[in-house]
């Protein structure tokens, strides 16, 4: 992050007298001749004070003694976090400042105005926004030199979304509606379903290798890896419901043509190719058999007989029922795509309700 550091303190020494002058404001150049505050950011990885054009110091010397000494300074500072909820996450960071010279017994540091001390106005940050900030200050002790004031700033940070909308989300979303396209081509079109099956799946695959080399390395399941991988899941799941639909298709031809339902003249493999020369309307299917009714007397109870209808057919029809429908479904694999065009976006539009309630 990019601050100003300010520091106050009065020396004496300065002290000059003046009755038209407020203050006299020096560069960087008298800092070096003149005792200044030796504080350090505890955490800190790597911290530069700007030197474009020159050094971003100030020095202001009021005639009193009172000096203020304001620096332009960028620091890295170590922060442990939580990627679990990675990138929609809230992070806890501190910065703390110390002197490294002198312990507490020569130099006492403190917030001169308390929380108005700092002003998040100052601070940039490059991936977050500032919810909450508390200053505060405290003691360290260190075994060899004794206790140090240590100034403390307590940070709330939310991280910006809006890269990771339009680098991660917006294309992963794009990608598994993609998929669904194939749901309206016909299905023995074979070279266009898998062809854009594959694309999308391999489409899939680089975004998530993209994000996961650009993101923390941590050993637990972020909440972006859990997105992608369940929008992967949604367009390989398209795949493999060509598969089934191609599968049972195949099955349901090659039972006509063993049947004798289909002319001797017709190419099996004219099905699984989009030319037009073979649909479902063009196959002469012969009717189903009647079934003749039993006598009525076996059907029909005697109206004297007080012996209750059995109770089971209800059972046997219900178990008759559902084999039937999977076996309809079957024998009519073009439902399937029907069916995927309905359940695949419900599906999708419940995964992501689901996943923007609990991470938002």
């Amino acid at each position: 992050m990019t601050l100003y550091l300010r520091h106050y303190w009065q020396d004496e020494r300065l002290a000059f007298p003046s009755s038209s002058n407020k203050s006299r404001t020096f560069d960087a150049r008298l800092v070096k001749k003149i005792w200044v505050p030796d504080v350090f950011f505890v955490h800190s990885k790597r911290s530069f004070i700007h030197d474009t054009t020159m050094e971003n110091i100030m020095l202001r010397v009021y005639p009193d003694g009172n000096i203020l000494y304001s620096v332009r300074i960028t620091v890295t500072a170590l922060c442990s976090m939580d990627f679990s909820r990675f990138p929609l996450d809230k992070q806890n960071c501190s910065l703390e400042l110390e002197s490294y010279a002198y312990n507490e017994n020569d130099l006492m540091l403190y917030w001169k105005n308390g929380n108005d001390s700092l002003r998040t106005d100052e601070i940039v940050l490059s991936q977050f926004f500032i919810e909450e900030f508390n200053p505060s200050f405290g003691l360290a002790f260190y075994s060899s030199t004794g206790w140090y004031n240590r100034l403390y700033i307590n940070f709330l940070l939310r991280r910006h979304i809006f890269f990771f909308m339009l680098q991660t989300y917006f294309p992963t979303m794009l990608m598994v509606v993609l998929s669904w396209v194939s749901f309206w081509i016909d299905r023995r079109a074979v070279p266009a379903r898998v062809s854009l099956g594959i694309t999308t799946v391999l489409t899939m695959s680089t975004i998530i290798t993209g994000v996961s080399a650009s993101m923390p390395q941590v050993s637990y399941v972020k909440a972006v890896d859990i997105y992608l991988w369940a929008s992967f899941l949604f367009v390989f799941l398209s795949v493999i419901e060509y598969a089934a639909v191609n599968y049972f298709t195949t099955v349901e031809e090659m039972k006509k043509l063993k049947g004798g339902k289909v002319p001797t003249t017709f190419d099996a493999t004219q099905a699984m190719a989009f030319d037009g020369c073979f649909h479902d309307d063009e196959i002469d299917l012969s009717p189903f058999p009647e079934i003749s009714a039993p006598p009525s007397d076996q059907q029909t109870p005697s109206r004297n007989s007080t012996e209750p209808p059995p109770t089971e057919g209800t059972r046997l029809r219900r178990r008759r029922s559902i084999r039937h429908n999977i076996r309809f479904i079957m024998s009519n694999s073009y439902m399937i795509d029907s069916y995927s065009r309905i359940l695949f976006p419900l599906a999708y539009l419940l995964f992501n309700i689901i996943y923007w309630c609990m991470y938002s």
